[in-house]
């Protein structure tokens, strides 16, 4: 099963441990909007099912994957009424998610 695949069943069933269970050991999120640096240790299932609960995903599409890449374009509605189009980009290593990066716009 690809990745993508992978995610979308995990998310759509917010299943937080099996979604964690889908980063390698040296996962690392790079949040552009800070400089901050989220990695693997950092994240417990508790943590992944916040955000799980927090959010309304649209439309999720995979816009490519291979061994190396996966690229994901969604739309996100949070329980605050903000919306957001998110481009998600992820780097594998051992078929797992390896680096992070995403870019959101906000929808009005």
């Amino acid at each position: 099963m690809q990745l993508f695949n992978k995610w979308e069943q995990v998310w759509d069933n917010k299943d937080a441990r099996a979604f964690l269970d889908m980063h390698h050991a040296e996962f690392e999120f790079h949040f552009h909007s800070n400089g901050r640096i989220l990695k693997r240790v950092d994240m417990s299932v508790d943590m992944v099912a916040g955000v799980m609960s927090k959010e309304t995903i649209k439309n999720r599409r995979c816009i490519y994957e291979n061994d190396k890449i996966l690229v994901i374009h969604q739309f996100n509605e949070f329980v605050s009424g903000d919306k957001e189009a998110l481009m998600i980009t992820v780097l594998k290593k051992d078929g797992l998610m390896w680096r992070m990066e995403t870019g959101a716009t906000e929808i009005k």
